[in-house]
Order: C-alpha cells, then sequence, then structure tokens
C-alpha cells in the first residue's frame, strides 16, 4: 500500500510500540473501499491530534487507499466472555490498528480504523462495516463525550457503493476513531487461558510506560494498576447509569482497560424510565439490562482479576474487588444529587429517590426530560407544564413533590442557583433511537444535514436552542418498535 508522499501528513507523528509486540496479533493491510465518499470529519479532535489533513487524505486514509508514513497496521488479538461463556479467540476481526499517535501536549492516542477488511480474527465475517452501526458509533461516541463521560472519539467518518451483507443488504462504511489505548480486559484473558502468562506483565509495563508513568514497573505497581481499573469501571458505570445510558452489550473483550465506553453496538439512552430496560434486540435473557450493568461491572472486573492473578497477589486483587461497590455508589448518589439540584447529604435521600424512580417506572415517565424539567419547579402548589406533560397521573406525585419542595427548602442555594447547576448536569439533548435512526436513514440516501443537525446539538447538550426543541421531547410510539441488535 503506497504511503501518503513525504510532504502529505509528515507532520503526523506515528509509534508503533503496541505492533511492535509481534505475539500480540498479526501486520494486516486494510483492503481498501472501493468508491468512498468521505461524510464527516471531526476537525477540532484532529487539531487536538496535530493531524492537519486535507479532506482527501482523510478519504484515502479512512477508505484504507492509503497511509501516513510509518504506519504500521495490526490486527491486535483477544479474547472474551461473551453473554458469560468464554471465547477463547477474538480479536481485531474488521478492525486496525493503525498507529500510535503522539499529539503536540505528548498525549498518546490510538488510531483504530473499523470496517478495515478481513484479518486472521474474523472468524465467519467479512471484515466490514456497514453505514448504520458505523454512524451510530459516531454520533453515540462525540454524545458520550461532550457529556462528560469518557469514551473513544470518532475521527472520520466514510461511506461506499460496495454492499455488505447483514439481516439485508447495506452500503459499507469505515470509521476511524481514536483513544488513549484500545487495550480491553480481554487482552489479558487470551494470554491467561491460552498458557502465555508470561506476557501479561509485558502488556502492564506498556500500559505504565504509555498512559500511568506514575506506576512502577512491578508488582505493586501492578496492584495499583488493578485497582485503578476498579477505580475508572466504578466511576464509568455510575455515569452512565445516572444519564440514562444502556451500553447493551458489556463482554469482556468490549470492556475498556482504561474505563472508556468502547464498541457501540446495540446502545440506547432510556425513554420511558424502565429499570429492567433491555436496548439489545439479541440479549434474550437480560443479561445486559440498564439495572444490570453495575453487577455486570463488577463480574467481569473479577474475570479481569482471575487473569491477572499470577501477577497480583489474590487478597490484594479482592481488596481493590471490595472496593467497587462503594465507589460506583458513591459516585451514582453524587450525581443523583447534583441532577435534583442537592448540594447536602441527607439520611432520608435515598428514600427520595427510590420513591421518585418507582413512581417514573410505574408511570413510564420519561427519563431524561423528567430530570431536565425538575429544575423549572417552583415554589407553591402548581406544577410547571412542561413537567406535567410528562405524567399521566399528577394527583399521584402530589406526596412526592412535598417531599422533594420541603428537602429543598432545607438547601442554601436560590431558585435560579439551583436551576443553573441542574440544567448544567442535566442534559436537554441526548442521543435518543429514533433520532439516530433518522440521521441514518437521511445518510443512506446521501443526505447528512440531519447527522451534521444531531452533532451540533450533542456537542451542547446542556444548552438551551430553542429552534430545536422537538429534539428534546419524549420519543414517539413508533421508536418502541425499531429493532436494535448486535448488527448495530
Amino acid at each position: 500500500m503506497k504511503p501518503f508522499g513525504e510532504s502529505q501528513g509528515d507532520n503526523v507523528i506515528i509509534d508503533n510500540q503496541y505492533a511492535s509486540f509481534k505475539w500480540a496479533g498479526t501486520e494486516v493491510e486494510p483492503t481498501p473501499l472501493d468508491s468512498a465518499r468521505l461524510l464527516l470529519v471531526n476537525y477540532d479532535l484532529a487539531d487536538e491530534l496535530g493531524m492537519s489533513l486535507h479532506d482527501r487524505q482523510w478519504l484515502d486514509l479512512t477508505s484504507g487507499r492509503r497511509l501516513l508514513p510509518d504506519m504500521m497496521p495490526f490486527a491486535q488479538v483477544y479474547a472474551g466472555h461473551q453473554f458469560g461463556g468464554f471465547s477463547p479467540r477474538l480479536g481485531d476481526g474488521r478492525a486496525l490498528l493503525l498507529g500510535e499517535i503522539v499529539a503536540p501536549d505528548n498525549g498518546r492516542w490510538d488510531l483504530h480504523l473499523k470496517g478495515a477488511g478481513k484479518t486472521p480474527y474474523s472468524r465467519f465475517g467479512d471484515g466490514r462495516a456497514v453505514l448504520r452501526s458505523s454512524l451510530r458509533e459516531y454520533l453515540a461516541s462525540e454524545a458520550l463525550y461532550h457529556l462528560g463521560i469518557p469514551t473513544t472519539r470518532a475521527l472520520c467518518l466514510v461511506s461506499s457503493e460496495e454492499p455488505v451483507y447483514r439481516e439485508q443488504v447495506e452500503p459499507g462504511a469505515a470509521l476511524l476513531r481514536a483513544a488513549p489505548s484500545h487495550l480491553r480486559f480481554g487482552h489479558f484473558e487470551y494470554f491467561y487461558y491460552s498458557g502465555q502468562s508470561e506476557r501479561i506483565p509485558e502488556l502492564l509495563d506498556y500500559l505504565i510506560d504509555t498512559q500511568w508513568p506514575d506506576l512502577s514497573k512491578n508488582p505493586q505497581g501492578y496492584a495499583d494498576l488493578f485497582e485503578r481499573v476498579v477505580q475508572r469501571t466504578a466511576e464509568l458505570i455510575a455515569y452512565w447509569q445516572a444519564v440514562g445510558f444502556c451500553h447493551g452489550v458489556m463482554n469482556t473483550d468490549n470492556m475498556s482497560i482504561l474505563g472508556l465506553t468502547l464498541d457501540y453496538g446495540p446502545y440506547g439512552f432510556l425513554d420511558a424510565y424502565d429499570p429492567g430496560h433491555i436496548c439489545n434486540h439479541s440479549d434474550h435473557t437480560g443479561r445486559y439490562a440498564y439495572d444490570q450493568q453495575p453487577a455486570v461491572g463488577l463480574w467481569n472486573l473479577q474475570r479481569l482479576a482471575q487473569a491477572l492473578s499470577g501477577h497480583i497477589k489474590l487478597e490484594t486483587l479482592q481488596q481493590s474487588l471490595g472496593q467497587y461497590e462503594h465507589l460506583l455508589l458513591t459516585h451514582y448518589s453524587e450525581r443523583m444529587r447534583q441532577k435534583l439540584g442537592l448540594a447536602q447529604w441527607q439520611e432520608d435521600d435515598p428514600a427520595l429517590f427510590r420513591d421518585m424512580f418507582s413512581l417514573m417506572a410505574e408511570h413510564k415517565v420519561d427519563y431524561s426530560c423528567w430530570f431536565r424539567r425538575l429544575s423549572q419547579l417552583e415554589a407553591g402548589e402548581e406544577l410547571p407544564a412542561g413537567l406535567t406533560a410528562l405524567l399521566p397521573e399528577p394527583a399521584a406525585w402530589s406526596g412526592w413533590f412535598a417531599r422533594y419542595r420541603a428537602r429543598l427548602a432545607q438547601e442554601s442555594s436560590t431558585q435560579s442557583g439551583r436551576r443553573t447547576a441542574m440544567d448544567a448536569v442535566n442534559p436537554k439533548y441526548v442521543l435518543r433511537n429514533h433520532l439516530a435512526q433518522r440521521a441514518i436513514e437521511r445518510a443512506e440516501q446521501g443526505d447528512m444535514a440531519e447527522a451534521d443537525t444531531l452533532l451540533q446539538l450533542l456537542a451542547s447538550p446542556f444548552e438551551e436552542q430553542p429552534e430545536f426543541d422537538d429534539y428534546a421531547e419524549p420519543a414517539p410510539s413508533w421508536a418502541a418498535s425499531l429493532c436494535i441488535s448486535c448488527s448495530s
């Protein structure tokens, strides 16, 4: 494959430290997409990475036609527990690590190309991606980023006239994404279960060198690293729960070692509140339902602990795992207090939260709209019209509102100050499935205007943008019939 010319892309500093681990995967050239068309470029992120490419270069790079100088495409091997069962050899079946960028601020970023063609880990797949899933990931990763939730980032999206076969024939696409690292729990599982545990310290040392240089490359440093993974995972899932985000496929091969939201497939934001909501049509048992995410996070960490057990003392691993529940509840409780405009903790607050969620579930109250409009509540008996519109039986809430008002009266904040604080943590705009679906359908017809509008709104999710108020309304009834599966 031809690289760009010497004057094209030579400003980008590429390191291939991970690809130098020949035992950790396979060098693979991307298979170029035919008739590719540039759809989206995240120019702000590109500037952060120091990648001053022209649109033609973005198209050539993301379609797999040309590489930047020094890039060494590499398919990573890993394993994973998928829906509870162990798969011993997975890996980058349709993606390639193109290289590791050293940004102007000396931060390190993986460039990962999804839809790059077959690799030794494709199994029976075609190694391709479709526009539907690629655009969904672009939109979702940027939505979570602007909500302040750790995530991989979307850098560039291209489409193609090349047909790809899923449940039906769909247009092909490729997505270039960036993250400080794409290492997963499953990387460590692969080397543990394949009898190559001696490789695990090399992976841990790589993480310390590239991400956490404050840690020591010895057993104590490895123990500190695992504790940090536990902390980041607990915080990530607390973020998800607070904002009403469902990942959909929390397999260990989809769990980031850095605590990033990774591998967007059948994700979804809650519409009508349902604690047992299952966003993945393929999840027949509800293993990854919204209310199961905290427990699954711990289960996955236990699988990682097992993989690391030859290099960290068992009692140390158990001690770190024992912090998980407290960390998650602490982060989640703090975010819920902020969402309800409460600056101080009181003993009765958990009961106030539980009763609120019970009523929300019983009356199917829209999750995002409820919290956003709750800031409009003022002293007195009347409820704001926008809030009342969400409640099919407002009278059933009278007791809860009385308790909530009494609780607010114990705070020192003013009404205007409370509303400003609540609106700063309760988004007005989230990526509901029907909004993403509308953008996808238009993109498949060659119209990117709806995707551009969504990206504009999602970049400022807490700001009032009155001309787009219809994007902040509860989902229409037809949205409940949307089928989001693992191929999404």
